[in-house]
């Protein structure tokens, strides 16, 4: 781990002997360091093996995270270090579906470049179309179903 990486967790409160610890609201090292979109952080947690699946108190994880910080590259690595790109939060909400609703049209583009799956309901029974907030994401996800 380089120094940098350890100033980073020990002025974020993290262990640096445990790259699962969570923190405040359950957010673990890897989640805040993909919602601030530092790639170099979030490489080096990838690289050391850290837990992608751990969950914060609302039941998301590091994609939800990602997607909410905005940094593409953060998605990227996370994708390919094999999260489960699909994750539903407490409230059956994936990364699509709060992209979707957000009216983050690069993000939602980002993600269904990556398969992300459309037909997934949430608890209320929306799926990501359904919390289109843009008419470019509606037409992105139309697009992608048919």
């Amino acid at each position: 781990m380089s120094e940098q990486t350890l100033l980073w967790l020990a002025s974020n409160s993290y262990n640096a002997n445990d790259f699962n610890f969570v923190g405040k609201y359950g957010n673990s090292a890897l989640m805040k360091a993909v919602r601030e979109g530092n790639v170099a952080v979030t490489t080096e947690l990838i690289e050391a093996g850290v837990d992608l699946e751990l969950r914060n108190i609302d039941g998301n994880t590091a994609i939800w995270n990602a997607c909410f910080g905005g940094d593409f590259t953060c998605v990227e690595l996370l994708v390919k270090a094999g999260i489960e790109l699909n994750s539903q939060n407490d409230n059956g909400v994936t990364a699509l579906m709060f992209c979707a609703s957000s009216g983050k049209e690069a993000m939602t583009r980002l993600l269904l470049d990556f398969h992300a799956d459309t037909s997934i309901a949430n608890l209320d029974d929306f799926k990501a179309i359904d919390l289109a907030s843009t008419p470019t994401i509606y037409k992105m996800l139309k697009a992608s179903i048919s």
